[in-house]
């Protein structure tokens, strides 16, 4: 099982390690490590399939990784039937997005450096989701941390992407605190952090519930810095100013899924306080509103898809929410979205191959005479990811929105509608998206005189994505469901608000209504400069919601003028004690250094006027 980290974690090893030595093979070295990682991952998920529904869950204790006092901690690894999809998922896209890069950094000079970060992330991921405790969890997850933030800021000597990738760190080490926290608390109440333990304590119902609640909101906020929710999604579309196959890796199949994983994982925690669990919900519609919202303003391909993911992955955290059988609707949705949106991903990244690097869809148009291959697989992940049947995004979230409408009360209208809404949102963008960049009238700048499609080593898997982007859903809506039974148990049946076709009528309406508008503002093209904000919500869009004028002015300003007060301080207060005292002393000393003249006649006047100041007071004591 340990290969499984181990291959990839050796592949970056031996590239960092060897340098420019490297450069002619490095490539092929860093993509044949994670296929050979996703053909072990195959075989593990095969023996593991072949068990009996009780016994599918493998252990390995490698070593002792902490042990002090009661604390021990142990590094191993945990191989069952949710870790497995994800190792699938990590080790079968992430190859797939490794092969593409061959080809998309292939003139780029740092190629050797770009696949030992990737093999790097790749390896860190895998050690998140088969770690088999919270410690080991976190080691993987600061891993991640690391290596986005190598390769978010790759192209380090362009102020714009360095700065994203500090952002996408800062933002992480928000989130990576509240992990932290609820680590603390797990050994406090339970005196361990290993899955087991701290479940079992927490069905025996031996805690408060407020200690329940803030472990569960301390794990949500670890998950929304690495997913990009609501309040830490501003990293998210920056991290855009990577290359596109780090933008496919991040926001497909690795970084993103993090926080998903985290609250699947913890399920047992968050089933177990119903706050938590609406936390969790509210989060989660919320965020994918803000995603579509955003989406639809911006014109850069890749925030598009950016904001696309951040409302997804909305969609998965509103799932895991409402926990029961939503979970596994979380997680089905979670492998359909990394086959379409590194589908996506790869597509706009050939389309800015074949364009010069441009990435404004309104200097695109007409792209589809030229890029067959692309302009086909984008389509399939456009149709998948607004959930047009029979593709996998039907399948995946539909069953979301229906689960969200049959919660109870009021929360049912209120998350189910902003779940339909969200669907409705979603067919607009990307309808503006696709018709802006393949269709309508030519809107090229004067460089491009003949766009180009790709070579096969870029389309070869773009047509393998989408292929998964067609059959995953379908294929998976019932499979994974009974594979993750193991881990969350059967789902009781609760009577349902809403019907199935209901939801879906529902949903294909707004979908359709989306594709229409988006079809008939766009068909014949757009401006080719932005125009003025007509609505209050336009401009907040184009703002991103005003989410980065809102932490630069509640969370830097506050830190920056407390900062330069300390500063003051430390100059006025702590340095003028201590130099005032130095300059006191010196200037008392060059003063009294003054009365050393060296002359015995100045001595004796000294000591004359000393015995006339004594025999003075002398005379006032005695006959005052």
């Amino acid at each position: 099982m340990w290969l499984l980290i181990a291959l990839p974690l050796a592949g970056a090893t031996v590239l960092l390690l060897l340098g420019r030595r490297a450069d002619r093979w490095g490539h092929l070295l860093g993509t044949a490590t994670v296929g050979a990682a996703f053909v072990l991952g195959l075989v593990f998920f095969l023996q593991l399939s072949g068990l009996p529904d009780d016994a599918r869950s493998a252990t390995l204790d490698l070593f002792t990784f902490v042990e002090s006092g009661s604390l021990n901690i142990s590094a191993g690894l945990l191989f069952d039937p949710l870790s497995a999809v994800f190792v699938l998922l990590i080790t079968g896209v992430g190859f797939l997005i490794h092969v593409y890069a061959i080809g998309y950094m292939s003139h780029d000079e740092g190629r050797r450096r770009f696949f030992a970060f990737f093999n790097l992330f790749v390896a860190a991921m895998l050690l998140l989701v088969l770690g088999d405790n919270y410690v080991m969890m976190f080691v993987g997850w600061e891993g991640v941390g690391v290596a986005s933030y190598l390769l978010i800021s790759f192209w380090f000597n362009r102020p714009s992407a360095a700065t994203a990738g500090k952002k996408a760190f800062l933002a992480n080490r928000v989130g990576d605190a509240g992990f932290l926290i609820a680590i603390f608390l797990m050994f406090a109440s339970f005196g361990s952090t290993d899955f087991q333990t701290v479940f079992n304590g927490t069905a025996a119902n031996n805690l408060a519930s407020g200690t329940v609640l803030a472990i569960g909101l301390f794990l949500l906020l670890g998950a929304c810095g690495k997913s990009g929710q609501f309040p830490l999604q501003t990293w998210l579309p920056d991290a855009m100013e990577g290359p596109t196959p780090v933008s496919a890796l991040i926001h497909a199949a690795t970084m993103v899924t993090a926080g998903v994983y985290l609250i699947a994982r913890s399920h047992p925690i968050f089933s177990a306080n119903e706050t938590a669990q609406l936390v969790v919900v509210s989060i989660g519609a919320l965020t994918l509103l803000i995603g579509c919202v955003i989406g639809c303003a911006k014109d850069d391909i890749k925030r598009v898809l950016a904001y696309s993911t951040v409302s997804q992955i909305g969609y998965m955290f509103l799932a895991v929410g409402l926990g029961g059988a939503a979970y596994a609707l979380g997680i089905i949705h979670l492998l359909a979205h990394g086959f379409f949106k590194a589908g996506l991903f790869l597509g706009a990244g050939s389309v800015m191959h074949g364009m010069n690097d441009q990435v404004d869809i309104r200097r695109f148009g007409g792209l589809w005479k030229y890029m067959k291959s692309t302009w086909f697989t984008f389509l399939l992940g456009y149709l998948a990811i607004i959930g047009l049947p029979p593709l996998s995004g039907f399948f995946t979230k539909d069953p979301i929105i229906l689960a969200a409408f049959n919660r109870e009360g009021w929360q049912g209208w209120v998350f189910g509608g902003a779940a339909l809404l969200g669907a409705g949102l979603t067919a607009f963008y990307m309808t503006r998206l696709f018709i802006l960049t393949f269709h309508g009238p030519k809107r090229w700048t004067d460089d491009i005189e003949h766009p180009h499609e790709s070579p096969a080593i870029m389309t070869i898997p773009l047509w393998i994505l989408a292929v998964g982007s067609v059959a995953a859903g379908g294929l998976m809506s019932t499979s994974v469901v009974n594979w993750l039974t193991p881990v969350f148990g059967h789902t009781e049946h609760h009577e349902e608000k809403m019907s199935h076709w209901t939801a879906t009528g529902l949903t294909m309406a707004l979908v359709v209504l989306g594709v229409v508008i988006a079809f008939l503002l766009f068909r014949r093209g757009t401006a080719l400069a932005e125009q003025p904000a007509r609505t209050h919500i336009v401009r907040a869009a184009r703002q991103n919601l005003y989410a980065d004028r809102f932490n630069e002015l509640v969370l830097e300003l506050p830190g920056r003028l407390l900062t330069r007060a300390l500063v003051w301080v430390d100059n006025r207060g702590v340095d003028g004690v201590v130099n005032g005292l130095a300059a006191a002393v010196g200037g008392g000393s060059a003063r009294l250094r003054r009365s050393q003249t060296g002359f015995v006649r100045s001595y004796a006047l000294s000591i004359l006027s000393g015995a006339v100041v004594v025999v003075a007071a002398l005379l006032v004591v005695t006959f005052g």
